[in-house]
């Protein structure tokens, strides 16, 4: 995943608008991630903030208010071909 740092102004609007998406498409294909997140959203995060990501305090928030059924549900609705399967479940 490409490291998402804020710039300025509105270039920096961009930039956490595709980190945020970036986050829910991992969400939504990559299994061991959605399961960490449904278990700890908040250390799922921690992760990828000290892996560059850039969220704000409200992003992250928003995030972890998200009904966390939402997530598998839609996730089920993707093309398995799309999926990254976890190989721990």
């Amino acid at each position: 995943m490409a490291a998402c740092l804020p710039s300025v102004g509105t270039e920096e609007s961009r930039v956490t608008q595709r980190c945020i998406e970036m986050v829910i498409g991992r969400l939504l294909t990559d299994e061991g991630f959605r399961e960490t997140f449904v278990c700890d959203p908040h250390r799922a995060l921690t992760e990828l903030l000290e892996r560059g990501m850039h969220l704000t305090h409200a992003e992250i928030a928003a995030l972890v208010a998200t009904d966390q059924n939402l997530w598998k549900k839609v996730a089920e609705q993707i093309d398995p071909r799309l999926q990254k399967v976890s190989l721990t479940t």
